[in-house]
């Protein structure tokens, strides 16, 4: 099929990540559309939606304004709400991912006729045939947004499942960046949402995308990466959070419970935090160690290596592997994790009742926090601590 015979729709976040998609997707003669997303109250005229909007006009494609802010609120914001009112510190942006961007836009863009969605993240889809011949997948080469899937390739597929030899599937790898990968953030993914899924610029360093913004001149070639909450913007978060939870003062205690000082909310802490607990008089750092939500207190410790920062196993909620017949794997599964974006990876062993053993302690493991999973490069799935 040629490419102007598919019909894209790329989110355009108003950033230069998902610009630089766009271009590359333009650049190989795609049907594209620009879709703009509002999730949040005060964002229907913000500087993003214009710079969005500007990428579109250079690029001369259509633009559009999906409004997804009572979704957004209700599917992604409330529940984070309610896991910090529980005393867990929840990832949003997974949520995000999960409910809006490969949710409610991908179901909509379908509806409206895409073939294909596309998004900035960076992370490389491959489409692999699972053989009854070999114990094993068969590696496939990254989906790169000129690789359109061909009839020649659909038919394949077609005789392959009907004499029962071979299973297509699709497997998320890191990017070439390994400074922005966002495998991370999209371990809820499934084999329904990936094959309508593109990930144009898995294949280029942030550097390259930078540079190719420069090149054709895109208005947002110069624009700072978002380091905020998902739709939400750069905040103050602790002060935001704050006006969205009520707060209630409680003890901060060592762990031969001696009482040192007072916080104003369990719910505002995390595991590991250093800062913002404002308690001097001690030769090293104090870190949060533990949350009790029924007593509203807070443990700490003194000094970055404390054992009590440290633990060797977690349990988990809510597994989901991006390839379902990893859940049939002997018990444990042998692999990769981390429990927090940008952590070096970590050997484990993952049981069937959702406990993770460490080959070495971790430090500061969060309760509502995602846990990652992956072979070598291959992002396998994930869960949420417990």
């Amino acid at each position: 099929m040629s490419n102007n015979n598919n019909k894209i729709f790329v989110a355009m976040s108003g950033g230069v990540d998902s610009s630089v998609a766009a271009l590359l997707l333009k650049q190989e003669g795609y049907d594209l559309i620009g879709v703009h997303m509002i999730c949040w109250e005060g964002c229907e005229n913000n500087q993003d939606k214009q710079d969005a909007m500007r990428v579109c006009a250079e690029l001369e494609i259509p633009f559009l304004v999906w409004d997804f802010r009572r979704e957004y609120k209700k599917e992604v914001f409330n529940d984070m709400i309610k896991a910090y009112k529980a005393g867990r510190t929840p990832n949003p942006d997974v949520m995000c991912n999960k409910k809006i961007k490969f949710g409610i836009f991908l179901k909509r863009a379908l509806g409206a006729g895409a073939d294909f969605i596309a998004t900035g993240h960076y992370v490389r889809l491959a489409q692999n045939i699972l053989s009854s011949t070999h114990s094993s997948p068969q590696r496939g080469s990254s989906l790169s947004p000129h690789l359109a899937r061909s009839e020649e390739t659909s038919d394949h597929h077609a005789r392959s499942v009907a004499e029962g030899f071979a299973q297509e599937h699709f497997e998320l790898h890191v990017a070439k960046d390994p400074s922005k990968d966002q495998s991370y953030f999209l371990w809820t993914l499934t084999q329904e949402q990936l094959k309508y899924c593109l990930f144009p610029i898995g294949d280029y360093l942030k550097s390259e995308v930078r540079e190719l913004a420069q090149k054709f001149n895109l208005p947002t070639s110069e624009k700072k990466d978002s380091q905020g909450l998902c739709f939400v913007g750069n905040i103050n978060f602790g002060k935001f959070l704050r006006s969205k939870v009520d707060t209630k003062s409680g003890n901060i205690i060592k762990k031969d419970r001696t009482v040192i000082g007072k916080h104003d909310g369990v719910q505002f802490y995390t595991i590991g935090q250093r800062h913002g607990l404002n308690i001097g008089g001690f030769s090293q750092p104090l870190y949060v160690t533990e949350k009790d939500i029924q007593t509203n207190t807070i443990t700490v410790s003194e000094g970055e290596d404390d054992p009590m920062l440290f633990q060797l196993e977690l349990n988990t909620e809510n597994i989901h592997w991006i390839f379902s017949p990893r859940q049939e794997l002997g018990e444990p599964l042998k692999c990769l994790a981390r429990i927090r974006y940008r952590q070096p990876l970590q050997k484990c062993s993952v049981f069937k009742d959702g406990r993770v053993v460490f080959y070495t302690p971790q430090r500061a493991v969060a309760s509502g926090q995602s846990i990652v999973f992956y072979d070598n490069d291959i992002m396998l799935g994930g869960g949420i601590i417990a």
